[in-house]
């Protein structure tokens, strides 16, 4: 990594420098970068990849893979939805680059403590915990908290400070475990938790009272005021069956009526007992509140009366319909189990509708739990199933049992049913990922342009477009969800005033562009091909839950290669 020293005198957004720490030696520094390093990767998972580049080769649990957190230029300011970050190493699951984008006011907080990104290196010799403030880091022994459940540990962690945190799973060595932020709030997928437990690291706190300048205030409250007209006017978001009222399980009704609710490990697409799952169900039955991150008016999150958060969609549908489940207060639990042991819900729901395909038993509601344990401690079968699916059903030589793409299981949408969701699970850098591109916003939510959903036609640029605005989404920070309701120019409009740096919606593209480029050369130095962006056989050669009004066809496999090479053209390869 090369370390920059000069920093531009009047940086805004940014604060223009960086916090590296040493485990092993137990000291840290700052370090600035230029302001062209700032201007070209932006922040959040831009300049995350552009620290981790250089060591990406590395295997994931080697003490000199750096470890990264990183904010970007709009938190910590008025900007809308600005409350992420990013957490970026490379993945234990898929051995792709590992990033997640995670809520809470973490990211607010770094910015608050005067730092862009947080870079940890080594590996500790005792299980440690940090403390990020202004003036620097403070190492704690944290031996006292190894097993203690998340929950556990953000209790006996300092109220004012945002955190994060692993459980016991990632203790235990399970390739999916996540960091859990702010005790809601979940850095999954990739197994990104893993990589801090390697470290000998059990929290993280930050803290910090610090304000982030900004170049133009009166044009940044214009520039918000346009987007929060925006997000007030659209349905998806905003409207009585919206994800501001409903969580993002205002989609699981949706899912349902197209057929591509995937049900029984992906070899159904329509759930009988969808109509008593829905997001409704759990709106009455435990009277949620709303919370969300930090400067966010969608607050999509949803907390139960009792404390328990209500599960996203993905988890929603995997823990009911792939299993075959229909009692909600199981996928509850499952839930809470998962956050507090420190899993990602996708990935071990659908391991365990793996499990369930290949041993031919229904998964009740005590063996799913109970299984969700053994997998967080490293018990008898748990302990193969915590592995992920693709070793699970390799080593009983039944790998087409396992539904995922580099190792990483799909998320809750049938791709029979949508051919650019199909296509975006295939190419994604991080494994199966319905977050990379979201076609589903085009080919459900008919946002902002309807597509055909059973067509590959304009799919493969409708892909890029789509990865490149994320990527820059993930780099400023700003939520995904906004972009049903505003696009990159109106963010333009945001970064501008915030940083002084004019710009406009192609320009921040480009440099989406430029982020998923970084990410595919990576993947490629760690030996990912073609051969590797590809789906299961089953979605090829398996019809979905057709009926007299709708068919749900298996794909087309040559249809898709064609799709594939079209989108290897549009991206230069």
């Amino acid at each position: 990594m090369t370390e920059h020293k000069r920093k531009e005198p009047d940086m805004h957004g940014w604060c223009g420098k960086i916090r590296v720490v040493d485990l092993e030696s137990k000291t840290f520094e700052d370090i600035r970068p230029e302001a062209e390093i700032y201007h070209r990767h932006i922040g959040g998972r831009g300049l995350a990849g552009y620290y981790l580049k250089d060591h990406v080769t590395r295997s994931w649990d080697d003490p000199a893979m750096p470890l990264l957190f990183f904010t970007g230029p709009l938190v910590n300011t008025d900007s809308p939805t600005s409350g992420r970050m990013t957490v970026m190493s490379r993945s234990p699951l898929t051995g792709t680059v590992g990033d997640a984008s995670v809520g809470g006011k973490l990211g607010t907080l770094m910015k608050k403590a005067g730092i862009d990104g947080l870079i940890i290196r080594g590996k500790s010799e005792n299980l440690c915990g940090l403390h990020i403030t202004e003036t620097g880091v403070t190492f704690e022994d944290a031996g006292h908290l190894k097993g203690r459940t998340v929950g556990e540990t953000f209790h006996s962690l300092p109220k004012h400070a945002a955190a994060a945190v692993v459980g016991p799973a990632a203790e235990n060595g399970a390739l999916f475990s996540s960091v859990i932020v702010d005790r809601h709030f979940a850095a999954g997928r990739n197994g990104i938790g893993l990589v801090m437990a390697v470290k000998n690291i059990k929290f993280i706190t930050v803290s910090g009272k610090g304000r982030t300048k900004v170049f133009d205030e009166p044009r940044l409250a214009k520039a918000k005021a346009d987007i929060d007209r925006l997000v007030a006017a659209s349905p998806a978001l905003s409207g009585r069956f919206g994800i501001s009222n409903f969580g993002t399980g205002a989609l699981y009704d949706l899912m349902d009526a197209r057929k591509m609710m995937p049900t029984d490990n992906f070899r159904r697409t329509r759930f009988d007992g969808a109509a008593s799952m829905n997001a409704h169900t759990y709106k009455e039955r435990y009277q949620s509140r709303s919370k969300g991150c930090m400067g966010c008016r969608i607050q999509c999150k949803k907390v139960a009366k009792d404390g328990r958060g209500i599960p996203e969609f993905e988890t929603m549908s995997h823990f009911s319909a792939l299993l075959e489940n229909t009692d909600v207060e199981t996928v509850m639990e499952a839930n809470r189990l998962c956050n507090e042991f420190g899993m990602d819900t996708i990935s071990a729901a659908a391991t365990l509708s793996c499990y369930s395909e290949i041993s031919g038993k229904r998964l009740k509601s005590p063996d799913i739990l109970r299984l969700l344990a053994d997998m967080a401690y490293g018990r008898g079968e748990g302990a193969e199933l915590a592995r992920g699916s693709a070793r699970y059903a390799s080593s009983k030589n039944r790998k087409e049992a396992s539904i995922s793409v580099k190792s990483q299981e799909l998320s809750a949408y049938d791709p029979r049913g949508a051919l650019g969701m199909a296509l975006s699970f295939a190419v994604s850098t991080r494994g199966a990922c319905h977050l990379r591109a979201y076609p589903i916003a085009h080919e459900i939510l008919r946002k902002p342009v309807a597509t055909d959903r059973f067509s590959f036609l304009g799919k493969a640029r409708m892909i890029k477009i789509g990865e490149d605005t994320n990527a820059v989404a993930d780099s400023l920070t700003a939520c995904k969800f906004v972009f049903f309701a505003a696009s990159l120019e109106e963010y333009a409009l945001v970064f501008s005033a915030v940083t002084g740096v004019e710009t406009n919606g192609q320009e921040l593209l480009k440099k989406g562009e430029d982020i998923i480029t970084l990410e595919r050369a990576m993947n490629r130095a760690n030996g990912f091909t073609k051969a590797d962006d590809d789906l299961p056989e089953r979605f090829f050669t398996e019809p979905g839950s057709s009926d007299a009004n709708l068919a749900i066809r298996p794909i087309d496999r040559d249809a898709f290669l064609n799709a594939r090479e079209a989108y290897y053209r549009v991206r230069g390869e």
